[in-house]
């Protein structure tokens, strides 16, 4: 079973291209969770780190560009999250590779909360403004 389930009341921008994103980076956490009940979290830390990050930056420039388009007045304050993410995504991957981090609970924790934090908080902003 999955630690996060995906429940649209909470967390669809109603948007279905970034909705499934989203469903999609929680893949990413399920697969880091999953890892860590099994006693792998550490050895499958870096892979995740690596595949999230080219997804969220994906997914990133897709929502930019979408917000470009409908001149989406808070786009520098959305973008400055995105690049604080995946700046904390590289930097824990150094950290990893320098052997200097922790099994991946932290990391774990902070992915989920900063996940739904910025859906529900930051991401919620943008749906009527893209949907017009």
């Amino acid at each position: 079973m999955a630690h996060i389930e995906w429940d649209n009341a909470l967390y669809s921008v109603k948007i279905d291209e970034f909705d499934n994103h989203h469903k999609r980076i929680v893949d990413y956490i399920n697969e880091l969770h999953s890892a860590m009940m099994v006693g792998k979290g550490k050895e499958a830390l870096h892979e995740i780190l690596h595949q999230l990050k080219e997804y969220t930056q994906y997914h990133f420039k897709a929502e930019e560009e979408k917000m470009i388009d409908a001149n989406y007045p808070f786009l520098e304050e959305h973008k400055k999250e995105h690049r604080k993410l995946i700046q904390m995504l590289t930097d824990r991957m150094k950290d990893y590779e320098k052997g200097s981090m922790e099994v991946s609970v932290d990391t774990f924790k902070f992915l989920k909360q900063w996940l739904f934090d910025h859906i529900q908080g930051t991401d919620r902003k943008y749906t009527s403004y893209l949907k017009n």
